[in-house]
């Protein structure tokens, strides 16, 4: 190894430098990026090709230098497709995305190179090393907290969404996005990719690369087995016009066993080859993807290459593995770069693609969003007929979306099925196939894969990047789409900049689907949001008719880094609030709907719009015997919690709305409180923390084949009889 003497000052940290390369002087000397191009000029340029190495082994060095300083973390996965994310940056493809959190390491490393993480206040390898999976630095996994990072990262099956939405939404970019063997197990990534693209034909600026190592976390991955050929074969079978594979095993001169191999141990002049084969490769994927070719790029190079251990024992470190440890230390003799080159591949990286990722990258703006207007409200009077709620808030989508092009409904199950037809109507579901009976045109703004992963996939990686979205679904159905709408939400909540909140509407829930039986029968996903209301920026809501959702979905669609979940009926119910109560409760979590005097009062507190027609008939039963009570209806139960029980004050953009404690007494004191829901008991854990008197729940229990609502209820124990029962019981 060489003494340092002039290291650039980022390179502060680096503990190891070798020499220059042989030829340094000729393919070298003189920055492959040119000043103000923004990527190489010529692909198959030796020099584009010998930076594009140096770039490869710089993000391994760095990759295994600060997941070593921790003892932690991921560098195998990252490394065995470094040369593939070298190729996007010299290229000037920046707007690169994962659905592999392990990958992170490698990320941070990208973005230190070009410059990205000054933003944070990481100017050189020591802070890098420093702040690596510490709070306030760089996450274990990918979120958008971090510059120039486009989107969260960490359960598998994820990452073609935020790619796909991006490219909607960014018709002349390229939105690269990694994907690994492990993820490719995942049910998901395959078929969404193929709707979306059966979807939008002409929206092929998405490029998945395939990270094809051998090797998942802990053992060998499931398509380890496949040829080439049946690789090839697969992602044909599975829509994609091109498949560029480039196979590091057709340059290996080391007689490396096995199918996958290490290029990082070829000779410099084979590892020119690949390179060079990488580098045009991918330039040649990048090019069909942006002219209208559905292509993906596949690296298949073996898992660990050019880091301390190949294979799965690559994955992950562990607390043996310091930077003191010898074989840590090997692999990064191994990589070491001579200080003038570690000056050209901070130039090269820093001029790619115009500037530093955080500078450039599309999710380092707000997207322009169009004016909506004034939103068609239609207030019914209180007591007239009975209105369908979902079919009052379609009314407002169908605006909205007339309104704003970029505005996408999703449902797997259906619209029609959940009383909104007339988005269907005012939007079309996007087909292939042009049929006015089916509401359905090429043009829509209604997506319809039968996935809820698909629907809620796209919807909140719109929101994610910018844009407006509505996902629906039935409340049975949609916990195969929560996942993505937590890591989207919870992102939202760490997100330097503002974006509109991600809406849901969830209708058909348990209480109407008694002769489906308990398979369509699943309020238990109330428990998901309950517990998301103590993040800080997630707000379920419960409109208990049809002029309150209007107001609800009038408030969500203006709201910013917020998860916002409208859950309502598409049964035809009377209107009990006014707009003016409904924007009460959305700012004090609950309203008051009826008093009744009597010689003591129960506060009946009541979430949902259906579990009201037991709690009226209670109270009417209750004032026969002289009992006095006050229905509230909970629309907004977050706002109920005390502000210390929430991590509002951790969000990007807080949200410090609580109910105060002098109205809470005015609306759930009394001499005995019954809280009541037809999902999860837990959603009413706010009402139950503050309240200081008697009090009991009311909440599901199990599903079961019944002929009406009120039967299912009844089988749940929500009735007017069991409610005024335990109020008489509470009160002696």
């Amino acid at each position: 190894m060489t003494a340092v003497t002039q290291a650039p000052a980022f390179c502060e940290g680096i503990q190891y430098f070798g020499e220059n390369w042989p030829d340094w002087a000729t393919w070298g000397a003189i920055p492959a990026v040119a000043e103000g191009t923004g990527a190489i000029a010529d692909p198959t340029d030796t020099a584009a090709v010998f930076q594009t190495i140096l770039l490869a082994d710089a993000l391994r060095y760095l990759t295994l230098q600060i997941t070593g300083a921790k003892a932690s973390g991921h560098p195998g996965g990252f490394a065995s497709q470094a040369e593939a994310f070298a190729a996007l940056v010299m290229l000037g493809h920046k707007n690169i995305l994962t659905e592999v959190g392990h990958h992170a390491p490698g990320f941070y490393s990208a973005m230190f190179l070009d410059r990205s993480l000054e933003d944070m206040g990481i100017k050189n390898v020591q802070e890098l090393r420093d702040r690596f999976r510490e709070r306030h630095g760089l996450l274990g996994h990918l979120s958008g907290y971090i510059p120039g990072i486009l989107a969260p990262a960490g359960p598998l099956g994820q990452g073609q969404h935020f790619a796909m939405a991006a490219a909607l939404l960014h018709r002349d970019k390229l939105f690269p996005f990694t994907i690994g063997d492990g993820g490719l197990g995942e049910p998901y990534p395959m078929s969404s990719m193929a709707h979306f693209h059966t979807a939008y034909p002409q929206v092929t600026n998405f490029l998945p690369v395939l990270v094809w190592n051998g090797y998942s976390q802990e053992h060998h991955s499931m398509v380890s087995t496949k040829s080439n050929g049946e690789m090839i074969a697969y992602w044909q079978g599975n829509g994609f016009a091109e498949v560029i594979l480039v196979d590091a095993k057709d340059f290996d001169d080391r007689n490396q066993p096995g199918d996958y191999v290490d290029s990082t141990a070829f000779s410099l002049e084979k590892r020119g080859e690949f390179g060079k084969a990488v580098l045009t490769g991918m330039d040649k994927a990048a090019k069909l993807a942006l002219n209208g070719t559905l292509t993906v790029f596949i690296i298949k190079q073996l898992k660990g290459a050019g880091v301390h251990a190949r294979g799965a024992k690559s994955h992950n470190l562990y607390p043996k593995d310091t930077l003191d440890s010898p074989h840590i230390i090997e692999a990064l003799q191994g990589r070491a770069l001579s200080p003038s080159a570690w000056q050209l591949v901070r130039t090269n990286c820093d001029r790619a693609g115009g500037g530093p990722a955080a500078k450039t990258a599309v999710t380092e703006f707000e997207l322009p969003l169009a004016d909506l207007g004034t939103l068609p409200l239609e207030e019914y009077p209180v007591g007239g007929d009975p209105k369908v709620a979902t079919t009052a808030m379609g009314v407002l989508v169908g605006k909205v979306g007339q309104s704003d092009r970029t505005f996408l409904v999703t449902n797997a199950d259906g619209n029609e099925a959940s009383g909104i037809a007339n988005i269907n109507q005012a939007l079309k579901i996007i087909h292939p196939t042009t049929d006015p009976l089916y509401n359905q045109a090429p043009g829509g703004q209604v997506y319809e894969p039968l996935s809820e992963d698909a629907c809620a996939g796209l919807a909140v990686g719109l929101s994610l990047m910018g844009a407006r979205s509505l996902w629906c679904s039935y409340e049975s159905f949609a916990i195969n789409g929560l996942p993505i709408w937590q890591t989207v939400t919870q992102a939202m909540a760490e997100l330097r900049r503002s974006t509109p909140a991600t809406v849901t509407l969830f209708t058909a829930g348990a209480l109407e689907q008694g002769r489906n039986g308990w398979t369509h029968q699943r309020p238990e996903i109330e428990a998901y949001f309950a517990a998301m209301m103590r993040n800080g920026n997630v707000f379920p809501l419960f409109p208990p008719d049809a002029n309150s959702i209007q107001v609800c979905y009038e408030w969500a669609i203006a709201a910013k880094n917020k998860g916002i979940v409208i859950t309502a009926s598409k049964s035809p119910l009377a209107i009990r609030t006014t707009f003016e109560q409904t924007r009460q409760g959305l700012a004090e979590g609950a309203v008051l709907l009826q008093e009744l005097p009597g010689s003591k009062i129960v506060v009946l507190a009541v979430i949902g719009d259906m579990t009201l027609i037991p709690a009226f008939a209670a109270a009417a039963s209750l004032a026969a015997a002289g009992i006095g009570s006050r229905i509230v209806s909970v629309i907004n139960p977050r706002r109920l919690y005390r502000p210390q029980d929430v991590a509002w004050d951790t969000c990007s953009q807080p949200d410090s709305g609580f109910l105060e404690n002098a109205k809470f007494a005015q609306l759930f004191d009394g001499d005995a409180l019954i809280a009541i829901t037809g999902g999860a008991a837990a959603m009413l854990e706010p009402i139950l923390l503050r309240s200081s008197c008697p009090r009991d729940t009311f909440a599901w229990k199990r599903g079961e084949t019944t002929a009406t609502a009120g039967e299912l209820m009844a089988f749940n124990g929500i009735t007017a009889e069991a409610i005024a029962q335990r109020a008489t019981d509470l009160l002696r």
